[in-house]
């Protein structure tokens, strides 16, 4: 509706509709299983209680990771809740509010600082140190939440896959997007680019099965021109 009221100079007032938290992370779940029920890669779960404990899981249904139907249905019906297990989670989940509200936050804190600073009164170097900073707070923040979501749900019992694995390690931008949001990356991996085609039919589709992907990235990350063009950028 932005981009409509822009292009014909209208004023369509678009309604501020509150979404349901976790929205982006159990329509995927949801629709990972319908796919796998109808490609025989699983079985129909019928009991409604184990269903919706896999779609409203709430160690991880705030910030992920996405986890498969697949991954964890086993557990819905077995799983064992032991002292070690319950011990290792909290260790887990010790460790992600570390990273969340020791290095996360407080590291926020400087690049909130160098953010409100006027341009003209950037140096170099606190332009850089923000730049840094910035990148530091999403890494924490995310892998943060992602190390207490696997801690919680290791707490009752369930494995949750790794989320990241040091990113900032990475060669290459192709291994830099095998280790951030993994679960993400695996999900675009195997729903869309794996069934339209790959890298099976050709350069053309290649390219083409890869702007998809990466535009649906860059949407999900944010319904946002400058989100939409990062996506391309990718590419």
């Amino acid at each position: 509706m932005d981009n409509i009221n822009q292009l014909f100079h209208l004023n369509i007032q678009v309604a501020d509709l509150p979404l349901p938290v976790g929205i982006s992370f159990y329509t995927f779940q949801t629709m990972s299983y319908v796919v796998d029920v109808y490609l025989d890669k699983v079985s129909v779960q019928r009991n409604f209680i184990s269903f919706g404990a896999y779609v409203t899981m709430f160690p991880q249904l705030v910030a992920g990771p996405i986890v498969k139907y697949g991954d964890i249905a086993k557990q819905l019906e077995s799983r064992k809740v032991t002292m070690d297990r319950f011990g290792e989670g909290s260790e887990l989940f010790i460790r992600g509010l570390a990273k969340k509200v020791l290095l996360a936050n407080n590291i926020g804190l400087l690049w909130t600082s160098i953010k409100a600073t006027p341009i003209e009164e950037l140096s170099v170097l606190s332009a850089w140190l923000g730049i840094i900073s910035f990148t530091l707070q999403i890494y924490f923040d995310f892998s943060g939440y992602s190390d207490m979501a696997r801690g919680l749900g290791k707490m009752f019992g369930f494995d949750f896959m790794e989320n990241f694995r040091y990113p900032y390690i990475s060669k290459n931008v192709t291994e830099f997007w095998r280790r951030w949001h993994i679960s993400l990356g695996t999900w675009f991996r195997e729903y869309v680019y794996i069934p339209l085609g790959g890298n099976r039919s050709g350069l053309m589709k290649q390219l083409r099965n890869l702007l998809i992907v990466w535009f649906l990235t860059g949407f999900w990350h944010g319904a946002s021109w400058n989100f939409i063009m990062w996506g391309f950028y990718l590419i």
